[in-house]
């Protein structure tokens, strides 16, 4: 049910996007739940589906990690309660069910530390309210009805909302995936996506926005309502939760980079997200102008990107990349690079998979396209960025394919992270690495060349064994990482390669110090 309720709130996904106005409009609700889902969806996939504790943890393990945006983080507490209520039955029967709503609402209203009426909140009380029945399917069917009930309350309990003239895009998302379930058990085909004609956004001004930033963290070596007071000074729109030894954190703020270095001192960063909501807001525009047109104007090209660390994702972004989030650690599945080729409107669209272990799964996918995709073969983000910087949606992917390939393999891709375990390995050039787990270690084009000494350290060293004349050097500093640092290491390599022109940015992969090309 939970699966079938991926696939159905997938379809009304754009539609739930152009209803979003609150806290500010960062205008991705559907989206943010969509991606939420799918990540339930690939933990169910590799559960014992015979275990009903497995199935639990599936939900909520899954939930928490792929949690994205205020929507996203508030559906995997909904989905925790549901979880914590079914895991030590053997079965899912009417009463279960409705203990399990109501358990969600409870868990989700408990995360918020000032709920708001008129929200996704709103309409879980409505559904936890509605789930009586003698069976399964009444019992879903008076959850919506009453989920219904509330939903259409929503803009006379939210200013914003009234202003707009829409109800509350979360909560509709929420009756979505409750619908999805029953459709699920009656057996209902997919709906057709609706036409979308209008974004409540246009209503709103887009001066009061700031970014909107997420963390996943583990080993945190300070308790939740900790790290929540810590970061709650730098924003609104707060949400810090955890389980299963991870912590994950959402809020709107103007400081993302100082509120991620800050949270990194206390954890293993393992995934970030910024997203600047004034650019999303005129992306969301430009989407509404579109949907006015009689007819939508489809590109020869499209291009999909894997990616994580928000600097990469707007640099990807900009040279005009549909992002799907993943990268070393975190690799999407089929179906989600499936749902990202789906979503571009153009004749053929270009995977790159820019990681050696997302490069089977977008082959995968191409095949699954019957034809309207095709992939180039990236191993590296640096790679990536090269291809990208090649492509052109006004001409055609074949024709792009051997000129992409072509920039992706003059690009050299440095990498600073961190040895997951300890090993003794012997390197390309014959020398022999001792390295014990937690030390810095340095790649070059996804291969190991170093490990010892500071992050910084390993950036020098690795240039001055592999770099070769190359015009323009770009570092990406990773979430751990502060400006003030970023400056001072462009600083020692502007003395060592004067010829070089060096561009820094902030905002590189997650789980690792730096990113550096050569190009």
């Amino acid at each position: 049910m939970l699966r079938y309720a991926t696939d159905w709130l997938g379809v009304y996904r754009e539609q739930v996007n152009a209803l979003n106005v609150y806290p500010v409009p960062d205008g991705d609700t559907g989206t943010n739940m969509h991606l939420t889902m799918q990540s339930v969806r690939r933990e169910l996939d590799t559960c014992d589906e015979s275990s009903m504790a497995q199935v639990a943890r599936a939900i909520s393990y899954g939930a928490l990690l792929g949690a994205r945006g205020n929507s996203g983080v508030i559906l995997s507490q909904l989905l925790k309660g549901f979880a914590e209520v079914i895991k030590d039955q053997r079965a899912v029967d009417a009463p279960t069910l409705t203990r399990a709503f109501q358990a969600a609402q409870r868990v989700g209203y408990g995360a918020v530390m000032k709920p708001v009426e008129g929200t996704i909140l709103t309409v879980a009380r409505g559904v936890a309210e509605g789930a009586q029945g003698e069976n399964i399917e009444a019992v879903l069917e008076q959850a919506l009805f009453r989920g219904q009930e509330l939903l259409d309350q929503t803009p006379e309990m939210l200013p914003a909302l009234k202003q707009a003239g829409v109800i509350d895009s979360g909560g509709q998302g929420y009756l979505y995936i409750v619908q999805g379930m029953l459709a699920q058990l009656r057996g209902e085909a997919l709906p057709p996506a609706p036409e979308i004609t209008s974004y409540a956004q246009e209503q709103f001004e887009n001066e009061e926005f700031g970014f909107c930033t997420e963390f996943l963290m583990s080993e945190a070596t300070k308790p939740i309502e900790e790290i929540r007071e810590l970061v709650s000074p730098y924003g609104d729109s707060l949400l810090v939760v955890g389980a299963e030894g991870y912590v994950k954190g959402h809020i709107h703020t103007n400081e993302p980079d100082q509120l991620l270095a800050t949270v990194g001192r206390y954890g293993k960063m393992l995934k970030t997200k910024v997203e600047d909501m004034s650019e999303q807001h005129t992306e969301i525009l430009g989407m509404a102008g579109s949907a006015a047109r009689a007819e939508e104007e489809i590109s020869p090209s499209g291009l999909v990107a894997v990616a994580s660390g928000y600097g990469l994702v707007k640099l990807f972004r900009s040279l005009g990349a549909r992002i799907v989030s993943g990268g070393q650690t975190a690799n999407p599945s089929v179906q989600d690079i499936v749902d990202a080729v789906r979503s571009v409107s153009a004749e053929k669209v270009i995977i790159l998979p820019n990681n050696k272990n997302v490069l089977m799964a977008a082959e995968k996918a191409m095949e699954l396209m019957d034809g309207r995709a095709v992939v180039i073969p990236t191993r590296t983000l640096g790679q990536g960025m090269g291809a990208a910087l090649n492509f052109s949606p006004d001409t055609p992917a074949e024709d792009l394919k051997e000129a992409m390939t072509e920039a992706a393999g003059a690009v050299t891709t440095l990498e600073v992270t961190r040895a997951s375990r300890t090993t003794s390995i012997t390197v390309q050039d014959g020398r022999t690495l001792a390295i014990a787990e937690g030390d810095v270690i340095g790649l070059k084009d996804d291969e190991l060349v170093q490990s010892g000494g500071n992050p910084e350290d390993s950036v020098l060293e690795m240039l001055g064994r592999h770099y070769d004349g190359q015009e323009i050097i770009t570092v990406f500093g990773g979430p751990q990482k502060t400006q003030e640092d970023l400056d001072t290491l462009a600083a020692r390599l502007g003395e060592a390669y004067s010829d070089a022109e060096i561009e820094t940015h902030m905002g590189g992969p997650d789980l690792y110090d730096y990113l550096v090309t050569l190009e």
